[in-house]
């Protein structure tokens, strides 16, 4: 009996196209925006997703690195799922407008990485 593989396409979006979009959790509670994408240059590849929860229009508001790969992407939403839930990401750490953690520093990184319950990419991953 022959199998068949599908083929499918990979998924390549300008970042543009990710800031803005909505967050949401599995049980369809929003959860915020993304804000930014940050890249890990040496890797080639996109670190961590800048979440932004609560707050009024820009003003309160909480920042959260979120690894990218807790990101689930429903393109045809234009919005993200990420399995957490309000609580949970009320009690992540983050971070303030004003003052953003050093994206560099892998203790930091693996960190929040473990909080979401992610190996650090930098561990596991091979270029």
């Amino acid at each position: 009996m022959a199998t068949t593989t599908l083929k499918t396409e990979p998924q390549v979006l300008s970042a543009t196209t990710i800031i803005g979009d909505k967050v949401i959790n599995p049980q369809g509670e929003n959860l915020g925006e993304i804000k930014e994408l940050m890249i890990d240059l040496d890797l080639g590849r996109v670190a961590y997703a800048v979440l932004s929860f609560g707050g009024v229009l820009g003003m309160g508001e909480k920042l959260f690195a979120v690894p990218f790969q807790a990101l689930q992407l429903r393109p045809d939403r234009h919005e993200f799922v990420l399995n957490v839930d309000k609580e949970k990401l009320k009690k992540a750490p983050g971070f303030d407008k004003d003052h953003w953690p050093s994206a560099t520093d892998r203790m930091w990184g693996a960190q929040i990485h473990r909080y979401y319950g992610y190996e650090p990419y930098w561990e596991t991953s091979r270029v």
